[in-house]
């Protein structure tokens, strides 16, 4: 009976990760990219302190579920499992879960939007636009105030952990971080959403536009071989994210636990990269797929960096 469950559980997982990701940030391979990475870099304290915690999350929150009862080594079940903690605030999204997702969503936490309009070739912050009071550099505070707290309940210091596994990736997608004003969108563009890549009249179903394609531009650009599951995907995309963007070369950034800095990198790179060279209406070019993709796997072993150097600091002294 144990081997049939285990069995169930990987299935699941394999099921889960093959499955279409709405736009909600990076997609889940993104997110999880950024997770492997980090593991990678976590001492081993905090890795301990990881586990631990994810087996104090509560029942109703699903986390601890996700770690597979197999033949596999524990150290691969362990990966696998922060890797898909780290998707677990796309997860709670899901409606079908009324319950779970009254107690666990909320939509305001995924971005924190910097709102800014071109005049005359030039960027102007749109001042009279506010963020919501709630978001994901205001969370990302929070919930580092509660990981760190000792005398919190250990069921509080895990979902507050898997939101800052989530929250770290989501901030490195450029446009988690802005909003661009235009006469189209007087009140900003959220985060891309709103402007589509696809032909006026396209059916609702079939529209792209830019936030979606930021989030799947891994999968786009490097899309799985015979349906591979994640342990077969991740891993070799993870190390060559990595080998590209190694860690010493970017220490400085690494090193740079500021919040809002990481805001404003994506307003730089939102400008730069994301808007520029694009037409609304209109397919980028391969072009602009090939500098998106590569500025994506810079972001996401940034991240992946970053992630595991506030861990290391919280979880592993």
């Amino acid at each position: 009976m144990l081997k049939i469950r285990s069995l169930i559980a990987l299935v699941l997982l394999c099921l889960f990760a093959l499955s279409a990701a709405p736009a909600f940030g990076w997609n889940e391979t993104g997110h999880k990219l950024v997770a492997y990475i980090a593991w990678q870099k976590l001492n081993p304290k905090a890795k301990e302190k990881v586990n631990l915690l994810f087996q104090a999350a509560p029942e109703d929150s699903d986390i601890a579920g996700y770690f597979a009862f197999d033949s596999r080594s524990v150290a691969t079940r362990q990966l696998e499992q922060f890797m898909t903690v780290a998707t677990w605030a796309d997860i709670v999204r899901d409606r079908k879960f009324p319950v779970r997702l009254a107690k666990y969503h909320h939509g305001t936490w995924h971005y924190s939007d910097i709102f800014f309009r071109e005049v005359n070739g030039k960027i102007e912050l749109a001042t009279e636009l506010k963020d919501d009071p709630q978001n994901a550099i205001e969370r990302l505070h929070v919930m580092q105030g509660i990981l760190a707290d000792t005398t919190k309940t250990d069921a509080e210091r895990v979902i507050a952990l898997a939101w800052i596994l989530h929250l770290v990736g989501d901030v490195h997608q450029p446009l988690h971080s802005v909003a661009r004003v235009t006469e189209l969108e007087p009140k900003g563009d959220q985060g891309g959403n709103l402007v589509e890549l696809t032909p006026k009249g396209t059916p609702r179903e079939e529209q792209k536009n830019l936030h979606s394609y930021w989030d799947g531009i891994v999968t786009l650009s490097a899309p799985r071989v015979n349906d591979a599951c994640d342990t077969d995907y991740i891993p070799g995309l993870g190390q060559k994210f990595m080998k590209k963007y190694p860690e010493n070369k970017m220490q400085a950034q690494v090193d740079n636990l500021k919040f809002e800095d990481w805001r404003q990198e994506g307003l730089d790179n939102a400008v730069k990269y994301v808007y520029a060279g694009l037409t609304r209406y209109e397919k980028p070019s391969a072009k602009y797929e090939k500098q998106a993709y590569k500025l994506s796997q810079q972001e996401i072993a940034l991240a992946g960096y970053r992630l595991a150097k506030l861990l290391n600091q919280i979880l592993g002294q």
